[in-house]
């Protein structure tokens, strides 16, 4: 699913384009699409109709339209979920989900989703350390691009964890925003392998690794994200090319930019993750 980078490209260009609009009309054209919103479809479009979208916001990966009245569009963009803005009497795009027309007749947004595993609820707001998110993921901690992360809180709680450090990274409640990318990309930069056990991690470590990511996320985000495919795109469905910077997640058996040594691939959680075994010692046992 897409990363914090690939979320926020999105946000960035929804804040452009639909903020401040007044939705005339909303159309679910697929009801997986609004799944999460238990009172279906009709109820969606109703409480939706003739309401301004104040702001678009994110924490990590997440993202909502912020409503009138404490309310929200939450948007989960799953495998390959786009948010686009295309003119009014555009032909439609093969998997369009759903479909927000505005009061002032200028462009549409487009919920356009080939896989169906994304969708869009609406969720009350609710107050989480003085800002305002949909209560579903109150519980999101937030992401070193975040003005207000506090890195030592975050190495604390990283380091209070008995389990592995990219599992810790990938732990949304702990730290938000990095996916299996970022945090191959990031344990590479702190020199760190990813099954390093989080109590034994120093706190020097616990920050370089944050500190890492933080980095590699804005390169990324300057970049328009990372996309391996056509399905991660921006608004007006233009790619990202991060994809070609990136320094060992997908990179098995190329050098090490470092180092020389071949990149491996190692099997994670049904997943993959990617290293230098020199740049990136085993821990002992």
């Amino acid at each position: 699913m897409p990363e914090l980078p690939e979320v926020e490209v999105v946000r960035a260009g929804l804040q452009a384009h639909v903020a401040g609009r007044v939705i005339a009309k909303a159309e679910v054209l697929h009801p997986r699409a609004i799944r999460r919103h238990e009172l279906g479809a009709e109820d969606f479009t109703g409480r939706l109709e003739g309401v301004r979208i104040e702001a678009a916001r994110r924490r990590g990966k997440y993202l909502w339209l912020e409503l009138g009245e404490a309310q929200a569009v939450l948007a989960h963009l799953g495998m390959s979920g786009q948010m686009l803005v295309q003119p009014e009497g555009a032909p439609d795009e093969k998997h369009l989900r759903v479909r927000f027309r505005f009061a002032d007749g200028g462009p549409e947004l487009r919920f356009v989703d080939q896989r169906t595993f994304g969708g869009l609820a609406l969720a009350e707001l609710v107050d989480s350390e003085g800002e305002s998110l949909p209560s579903t993921i109150a519980h999101i901690s937030r992401d070193p691009m975040d003005p207000a992360f506090d890195p030592s809180a975050a190495v604390r709680a990283l380091r209070s964890r008995r389990t592995e450090v990219k599992r810790a990274l990938l732990d949304q409640t702990l730290v938000s925003g990095i996916g299996n990318i970022y945090a191959d990309e990031a344990l590479w930069r702190a020199r760190l392998h990813g099954a390093r056990p989080t109590e034994r991690l120093t706190r020097a470590q616990g920050t370089a690794v944050l500190e890492a990511a933080g980095e590699v996320m804005a390169e990324a985000l300057r970049a328009g994200g990372t996309s391996f495919d056509a399905l991660y795109v921006n608004i007006n469905g233009q790619s990202g090319y991060f994809d070609r910077s990136l320094n060992v997640y997908g990179q098995a058996d190329k050098p090490c930019r470092r180092c020389g040594t071949p990149i491996r691939r190692e099997p994670f959680m049904n997943r993959s993750s990617y290293l230098c075994p020199r740049c990136q010692p085993k821990p002992r046992c």
